[in-house]
This record gives C-alpha cells, structure tokens and sequence, in this order.
C-alpha cells in the first residue's frame, strides 16, 4: 500500500478571487502560494503543507449552499493547540465575525463563514476549562 503525507489542499469555488484571498489572508493569516505559477487561476493561499486552491465560480451568481441532506463539504476546519485557540475567538471576535462554540467532548471548535458562506472550523484538542 502507498502512505499518505496529507492533504496539499482543497479547491473552493468563490464568487470573487480577490476577495477571498484578501479575506483568508487577512481572518486566517494564510499566505499567498504559487502566485507566480499560476496568478489568479487558480489564487492559492495556505500555512504549512495545506493550502486552498481559490477557483472562481462559472457564471453571474453562485447556486444555493446546499443543506445537510446533501451529499457535499460541510466544512473545512484548522487545527490549533489551545494557546492559539484563544488567539483565534478573540481576534475573529474583535475582526466583527460571528462565531458559535461548540464543544465535542475532545475537543472545542469555533465555527463562522468565509465571504462565499463555506463554514470553516478552528478546532483544539488541547481542551480549555
């Protein structure tokens, strides 16, 4: 069997580019890839080995985000350890987003929406009291 390293990244279609790469630069601190590779097609921002590969969406306006009884991507979380979870309520906190806390026994997740309404997760296993 061949062994895995991870995932490279995850491919988002969005409405603006530009948006959206300014966007996950500015709330998630990812940085721009590949620019000169490829330019804006597709925009790819990330940290680490993982990245997003920022697609724009083929027409005027973007379809409906689908419900929970559709076969798609619920979301796509971040992990952290716990000092830079609390990082990340207070700096998305004071940037004006909305976050919803959950906590999965495990672990502790914070939940908001990029400029297109994909929900991304930034999530902890060092679990905070």
């Amino acid at each position: 069997m061949f062994e895995l390293e991870g995932i490279d990244h995850v491919a988002l279609a969005v409405r603006d580019v530009g948006r959206s790469v300014e966007w996950y630069q500015r709330v998630l601190g990812l940085r721009r890839l590949y620019q000169e590779a490829w330019g804006d097609y597709p925009a790819v921002v990330g940290v680490g080995g993982t990245a997003l590969a920022l697609f724009p969406i083929a027409g005027e306006a973007a379809a409906v985000r689908p419900g929970r009884d559709v076969v798609t991507m619920r979301h796509l979380a971040f992990r952290v350890d716990g000092v830079n979870f609390s990082k990340a309520r207070t700096v998305l906190k004071d940037q004006g987003i909305e976050l919803e806390f959950q906590d999965h026994g495990i672990s502790q997740s914070v939940y908001f929406r990029d400029p297109d309404g994909y929900q991304i997760e930034i999530t902890t296993y060092d679990l905070l009291d």
